[in-house]
């Protein structure tokens, strides 16, 4: 799974690589430790328009009366994504691309306090998720929420945790926007092992109120 992230390059660089419309609204950034419920930066593209746009990390199916009237559903397995109610719609027609510089993931072992790594690309890339989003309205409140779609963890992951966010590589986000046909399924798997960098880092970063560059640090093994 992945439960926080973090963020620090600035909006307008965002709109240059993704040759997005930013809106007005959107988070500011740097943030090294974005938390579900958080709004994040997602690109869609509708109508052969891309755009560079906050959403509510948490998705909120249409049966929800409330906000929080079920889990809180942060992220979303590939496996299963066509077929569960709450998402098989969106991965068909509202797909989107979560933007982050790397994610923080927690080796648990029995009778041990869970230790926290930072994952990166290798090659200091954006790490470019992939999600699905949709609105959600009720009593005249509207919000757009998404979910990052999660695969099973290659195995240099696999020593800390069994799951992935599915990374979507730059030649590939025009599939996944649903800009360039189908072949999005093909997408949903996990990265090689070389894409990805993991480092130990403090455990500061188990507060969702901490915050600040000195949460990237890697302290030894």
């Amino acid at each position: 799974m992945c439960g926080r992230f973090a963020i620090t390059l600035p909006n307008e660089a965002m709109t240059q690589l993704f040759n997005a419309v930013p809106d007005n609204d959107l988070p500011a950034t740097p943030n090294y430790n974005v938390c579900p419920t958080d709004s994040v930066h997602t690109i869609t593209s509708l109508e052969g328009r891309r755009r560079l746009r906050p959403m509510r990390w948490g998705f909120l199916p249409n049966w929800y009366k409330t906000i929080s009237d079920g889990p809180l559903l942060i992220n979303a397995r590939a496996e299963s994504l066509a077929q569960k109610p709450a998402f098989r719609e969106a991965c068909r027609i509202r797909r989107c691309l979560i933007l982050c510089d790397g994610f923080y993931e927690w080796f648990r072992e029995k009778g041990q306090k869970p230790i926290p790594y930072r994952v990166i690309r290798s090659d200091g890339a954006p790490l470019v998720m992939a999600g699905i989003w949709q609105y959600w309205e009720k009593e005249g409140r509207r919000i757009t929420s998404c979910a990052i779609v999660t695969t099973k963890a290659n195995s240099k992951m696999a020593k800390i945790h069994n799951r992935l966010p599915v990374i979507i590589d730059h030649e590939n986000w025009s599939i996944w926007l649903g800009e360039a046909g189908k072949g999005a399924a093909r997408l949903m798997r996990p990265v090689k092992e070389d894409i990805l960098d993991l480092s130990r880092v403090s455990d500061a970063v188990n507060s969702n109120r901490a915050s600040g560059i000195e949460l990237w640090d890697p302290i030894d093994s």
